[in-house]
């Protein structure tokens, strides 16, 4: 952790696929590229076993909401409802402080 240490928000997406082929690959890698070019974008990452889970960090609750209200996010918002989870979870948090570790 860094003196000048800033507060930021995570948004915390955890979720259950169902198990139909379609093409979340295609949609989650565009969602992540749009993602990158919003404003208040600190950064994601994202894990899938039985369970996904993906974090993404933002400046503020106000660059969370203009992400949530993407035109283009909100279509894959609705994708996902009908067409890849069976459940999801969104948790937005402000991380006040971190540690890492890294050799």
């Amino acid at each position: 952790m860094t003196d000048n240490f800033k507060p930021y928000y995570a948004v915390v997406f955890t979720s259950t696929k169902i198990e139909a082929e379609n093409n979340y690959a295609e949609v989650a890698n565009r969602m992540f590229e749009l993602a990158t070019t919003q404003s208040g974008f600190i950064g994601i990452e994202s894990a899938r076993s039985e369970i996904g889970i993906t974090v993404s960090y933002w400046e503020s609750i106000d660059a969370i909401k203009n992400w949530k209200n993407n035109a283009e996010h909100l279509i894959a918002q609705q994708l996902g409802k009908d067409s890849f989870y069976q459940s999801y979870t969104t948790r937005i948090c402000k991380v006040e402080r971190e540690y890492s570790f890294e050799k």
